[in-house]
């Protein structure tokens, strides 16, 4: 009996309730050799597309492109191994750029690597408790918002290099940014800014040519080419990553980061807004990719897989890692079907690092800014953005205090307002669906569901209301249900509740009730509860409201409660 389970999961070591990465399923369902060769093809291709783009977020995040390559490498590979996507291609991206660089900058490296190990301890908690699905119910206005935000926050970040400015330091506000910019265009290297629009109309032009090539490649080899021409025949003002930093070849020594309660309490808030934004971008990602392979991710398998790498990379010296979706359909359009293509392009990385990064120097930094430039007008999701404004006002100003949260102070602000103003404006949307309408006369069978028989019309007997609740009876709705309530006195003896259109009721909708029910029975009148459905039942049983109501006064639809009804005024005649 164990040896026929055990042989139904070959591969179980991460089979832990539930938790099983798509890469043992998918080499055990008919993988051949032509699915290698594709895989290893795509693979190839999506390295290649990755290198200056992981060198160009590695120095644009205020840390070094060794950190940019090392995080493609190390997180790339564990994403690809453990993930629940078969496409995901994970490594550092965009949207992590202005979040990285402001940690660096208020608490260097070391407060990074903290962040980012914590970041990885909260992704793999929220995949252990199975909460991918939540997180992709995050209002879509949110994430256009600060998704548009960190794309102009990037551009802004671009505009030293790519007009070559000398300027010492670069404030981190985004408005001071641009106040320094204005005071030193006087400073503008016209070379600087020939090669940076250069680069950006490359690969503007590259795809039109052939969408095999990437442009960012294609534009750093003939720019890196232009810039040693150009510094041979004398030209000078060009800088180069080799100007700015110390290329190294050696590999990595791990280092534990060290961690204490005065840290983890320093960088609790930074280290969730990275898990929080890794968690959007990689199911995000990996729900595109479903759409365009038709399969279906594992989004919690998808979030441990992430925390995973984003514990490692710090170890090594890297930087916060997520599914990457442009990487993500470079891979898919290239042939990529399973996670070996994510593995290969992990190891491409890894050769070009051990062989061919002292080319990297050449590179003219005006070029890295050009491809940060079109990353950030591909990521500001303009179309979107201009759509949404055009939705409810409700969506439109989640949206845009988002948007300007994120520009103006930065993601960790937008998210959490961003999230507390989508909240506050859903529970006023469903306060406004429930209604409580109010019955004296009769009732027409042919518009309730709930009346038993064949019966003409139900009459409701003098001295008898019926308020019914239409929606859910939660914190929203229960002070306007009170206040029409709060005419206790009249000819009213028996009032009756229905409740067959309450989906689910809260704690200060119990509440709400009790106080009411306590009025009544001070006034004298009596109440009823109707159409009680059985998950709003076991609510009111565990608060107890079943003995101040009398479980003899819940009734299981409107004829029993009428009838109740009846009984009660007859005992009160006598």
């Amino acid at each position: 009996m164990c040896r026929q389970r055990a042989g139904k999961n070959d591969v179980n070591f991460m089979n832990i309730r539930g938790f099983q990465p798509k890469l043992f399923s998918t080499l055990k369902n008919g993988y051949n050799k032509q699915t290698l060769v594709q895989d290893l093809l795509a693979g190839v291709i999506v390295g290649i597309v990755a290198l200056p783009l992981a060198i160009a977020f590695g120095i644009a995040s205020g840390a070094t492109p060794e950190a940019g390559i090392l995080t493609a490498i190390v997180a790339g590979f564990i994403i690809s191994f453990f993930g629940g996507s078969k496409v995901q291609i994970g490594g550092p991206t965009g949207a992590f750029i202005v979040i990285v660089y402001g940690i660096i900058q208020q608490y260097g490296m070391s407060g990074l690597c903290i962040a980012t190990f914590m970041a990885g301890a909260f992704l793999i908690l929220m995949g252990v408790l199975h909460l991918g699905t939540i997180i992709k119910y995050i209002p879509y206005p949110i994430v256009v918002g600060f998704t548009s935000g960190i794309a102009l926050t990037i551009f802004a970040t671009q505009i030293k290099d790519l007009f070559g400015l000398q300027i010492e330091s670069v404030p981190a506000g985004f408005i001071d940014k641009w106040a320094v910019y204005f005071q030193n265009f006087d400073t503008v290297s016209w070379w600087s800014l020939l090669i940076g629009v250069g680069s950006i109309l490359i690969i503007v032009f590259t795809p039109k040519i052939s969408r095999k090539i990437p442009g960012s490649l294609v534009a750093i080899i003939v720019m890196t080419i232009v810039c040693l021409i150009l510094r041979n025949l004398g030209v000078e003002g060009i800088e180069t990553i080799g100007d700015r930093f110390s290329i190294s070849t050696e590999l990595p020594q791990a280092e534990v980061p060290k961690i204490n309660w005065e840290s983890i309490t320093r960088l609790a808030q930074p280290a969730m807004v990275i898990a929080m934004l890794g968690a959007i971008e990689s199911l995000l990602s990996a729900a595109v990719a479903d759409g365009v392979i038709g399969d279906r991710h594992d989004s919690n398998q998808e979030l441990v897989a992430q925390g995973i790498a984003n514990m490692v990379s710090p170890l090594i010296g890297g930087i916060p890692a997520t599914g990457a979706i442009a990487r993500t359909m470079t891979n898919i359009n290239n042939g990529g079907r399973t996670p070996v293509a994510g593995i290969a392009h992990a190891i491409v990385l890894a050769l070009i690092y051990l062989f061919l990064m002292p080319l990297v120097k050449f590179i003219p930094m005006a070029c890295l800014a050009g491809i940060l430039v079109v990353v950030s007008y591909n990521m500001s999701e303009w179309r979107s953005f201009k759509a949404i404004l055009k939705n409810p006002k409700s969506d439109i100003i989640v949206l845009l205090v988002t948007f300007f949260l994120t520009v103006i102070f930065d993601l960790t602000v937008a998210i959490e307002v961003g999230v507390l103003i989508a909240c506050l404006l859903c529970m006023k949307r469903m306060a406004e669906t429930t209604n409580v309408s109010v019955l004296s006369d009769e009732i027409d069978p042919n518009a309730d569901s709930d009346i038993q028989g064949n019966l003409e019309h139900l009459t409701i007997p003098e001295g008898v209301k019926v308020y019914e609740i239409n929606g859910p009876y939660f914190f929203g709705i229960g002070n306007k249900f009170e206040e029409m309530m709060g005419d206790m006195g009249g000819r009213a003896k028996v009032r009756i509740i229905r409740m067959r259109k309450v989906p689910f009721i809260d704690s200060t909708g119990v509440h709400n009730l009790q106080n009411m029910c306590k009025m009544c029975s001070q006034m004298g009148v009596k109440v009823v509860l109707s159409g009680v459905n059985p998950k709003v039942m076991k609510v009111i049983e565990d608060a107890g409201m079943d003995d101040v109501v009398g479980k003899e006064n819940i009734c299981s639809h409107i004829n029993l409660a009428l009838k109740r009804a009846e009984e009660i005024l007859s005992a009160q005649r006598v």
